[in-house]
């Protein structure tokens, strides 16, 4: 029987700490009311700082502010006439795993980071954490720049080659301020 090989070659690390553009994740009129009352609506979160402007300017805030998850959910909306992307993932591989080819990059598409350079496809969550600065307020423009934040090769027991892999997703306004980061774990196998 031949050993497996870790698969962390060097074409793979050499993709930790790479950075995609920063690319605007909000609609071009920035965050608006609608959007966040479906939001808050499908998280089921009544808190009235979302959503109640006497409320809200009584708070810190000082006006209406979204939940801090907001950032990472804009950023993934389908705009009206857009190719939606889960659609053409399974259009063009009917045993899509629903995120492989929703989240695979291509040079065409702004703001993603490259390919993984490995044969393993198959993508199982690893789990995400998320680091809050600043809750996005309405108006605010978000913008998003991903990166590989980390990249490690495994062999299970029985064998399996998989990749562990994190990407870091940095959101910030329209002033350059820092919102949140998002770190993502995924595992390839």
């Amino acid at each position: 029987m031949s050993e497996t090989k870790n698969p962390l070659t060097d074409e793979v690390k050499a993709l930790i700490g790479i950075s995609a553009e920063k690319v605007e994740a909000s609609p071009p009129w920035g965050i608006e009311r609608e959007g966040l009352r479906i939001f808050t609506n499908a998280i089921m979160d009544p808190d009235p700082r979302y959503w109640d402007d006497e409320f809200a300017r009584t708070t810190k805030f000082g006006g209406i502010v979204t939940p801090p998850i907001y950032c990472s959910y804009i950023g993934r909306k389908t705009l009206a006439g857009v190719d939606d992307p889960i659609t053409r993932a399974f259009a063009e591989n009917p045993n899509s795993d629903g995120i492989g080819g929703v989240r695979e990059g291509g040079p065409d598409r702004k703001g993603q980071l490259p390919s993984l350079p490995t044969p393993l496809k198959r993508i199982l969550n690893a789990g995400n954490e998320i680091e809050v600065y600043q809750y996005p307020a309405l108006g605010d423009h978000i913008y998003s720049q991903a990166k590989y934040h980390d990249i490690k090769g495994r062999v299970t027991k029985d064998g399996t080659p998989m990749l562990v892999v994190t990407t870091q997703t940095t959101y910030t306004n329209q002033d350059d301020a820092v919102l949140c980061i998002l770190r993502a774990s995924t595992i390839r196998r």
